[in-house]
């Protein structure tokens, strides 16, 4: 039995005799289980991937996407940067000179979706972007746009701009921090958001593809 088995037991068989894990020890759990993906699974990953590789000439980001039982997925991108991706967490092989130019994110396996309606953003190279909710998608995309050129478009919403520079009186709870200070309005609609990112796309000439996902 592997650490990564042993560790899923311990929490399986709590469950089943009854025992709630505090949240102290849930976090111990996570950062147990980064901890053997960085030190057994990441090392392994990358020695395989490696080799195929070699005649790429350009760096890129590949970003595994892993669902127990369902197929992997992963994207690719030119653009951005592991720090540039929301939500990715960098678990980088302690030994990693095999693969100096290639960096790969992978992140603890994750729950099920759940069935409210998200958002996918479809970039001219063939990546997208896609967080598990809308409002953490648009973020993203906005971060991938240019945050200073979206504050720029002063794109009317609730009283306020989408990405403003000032706490929203009552939906601060809303908002999302962006770089250099600015703050992404995200009370609304899966819709809304989907109109705004693509008046983004069209304003900036990004060609981007906005799609509602359930």
């Amino acid at each position: 039995m592997t650490k990564l088995e042993k560790l899923y037991s311990i929490i399986e068989n709590s469950r089943d005799v009854g025992v709630k894990l505090t949240d102290d020890v849930l976090r111990q759990v996570e950062e147990l289980e980064e901890n053997i993906i960085k030190e057994e699974i990441l090392p392994a990953l990358s020695s395989d991937i490696a080799p195929r590789l070699k005649s790429i000439k350009r760096d890129l980001v590949l970003v595994v996407e892993y669902h127990p039982g369902e197929p992997i997925s992963v994207a690719l991108s030119r653009k951005a940067r592991i720090s540039e991706i929301l939500g990715a967490k960098p678990l980088t092989p302690r030994d990693n000179t095999s693969a100096s130019h290639t960096r790969v994110a992978t992140d603890k396996p994750k729950q099920k979706r759940s069935p409210k309606t998200g958002l996918c953003v479809y970039l001219p190279d063939g990546s997208f972007i896609q967080e598990k909710q809308a409002a953490l998608t648009m973020q993203a995309a906005i971060v991938e746009a240019g945050v200073e050129r979206v504050f720029n478009l002063r794109i009317p919403h609730d009283g306020d701009v989408l990405v403003s520079r000032t706490e929203h009186k009552a939906y601060k709870r809303e908002q999302k921090p962006l770089a250099g200070g600015y703050l992404l309005n995200t009370h609304s609609s899966t819709a809304t958001k989907q109109k705004q990112l693509q008046r983004i796309a069209t304003a900036l000439h990004l060609r981007w593809k906005v799609e509602i996902i359930k």
